[in-house]
């Protein structure tokens, strides 16, 4: 009879175990993305809080993955040279090397943006929420910028002090240039933050993005 016991004990004990491993959420691997579209900055509304996350659509099938999980890798064909052009002189002096993400896809290279496509409307003051750059950690400075009629715009830059912040209306989708002034490896924070039509100011957590470059 002890023998019995004992091994209906072993038995249940490893069904709840065997349970208890089905019921645990899959880890997401690791993994690198340097080639395709992808909204570095996915803003998300959901269940009173905002929250931020990555959107990859390098392989065109749309995947979330959560920040952690991603390293954005600069490669070594987007090293440039800084235009001799002083409006560019926020990147370093002239000739000097810098690795860009352009605003213009190309098929080699990570076409990075920001999006708030999952902000409804109707739920933030002016439909929209403000996205912060609150801190960057790497070799050098990392600007993010709009070029206009061939003159550069800024949104966010640490070599002038941070945090920076630009308003993002809901269901925007935006592709910027991310200039990075030295190879290495850097880790941006953003935050998002808005203010509800009741007058509520809600903000989410920050965020860190991993970004190896050159």
């Amino acid at each position: 009879m002890t023998t019995t016991l004992t091994r209906a004990a072993l038995f249940t004990g490893a069904a709840a175990a065997s349970l208890a491993l089905a019921a645990a959420p899959a880890q997401a691997a690791p993994i690198t993305l340097s080639a395709g579209h992808v909204d570095v900055v996915d803003i998300a509304y959901e269940d009173g809080a905002l929250e931020l996350g990555l959107h990859d659509e390098t392989t065109g099938t749309p995947v979330e993955r959560d920040p952690a999980e991603v390293t954005l890798r600069v490669k070594p064909e987007a090293r440039t040279q800084v235009p001799a052009n002083r409006a560019y002189a926020f990147l370093g002096a002239a000739g000097a090397p810098v690795w860009i993400l352009p605003q213009t896809s190309n098929p080699n290279l990570l076409f990075a943006g920001w999006a708030a496509h999952e902000v409804p409307t109707g739920v933030f003051q002016n439909n929209s929420v403000r996205l912060t750059l609150a801190s960057v950690s790497g070799p050098a400075d990392v600007s993010v910028y709009d070029v206009t009629l061939g003159t550069p715009v800024k949104k966010f830059d640490s070599g002038d002090g941070l945090p920076d912040t630009v308003v993002a209306t809901a269901g925007e989708h935006h592709h910027t240039n991310w200039a990075f002034e030295a190879a290495g490896t850097y880790t941006l924070t953003f935050r998002a933050s808005g203010t509800l039509t009741d007058g509520t100011t809600v903000t989410s957590a920050p965020v860190a993005y991993h970004f190896t470059v050159g």
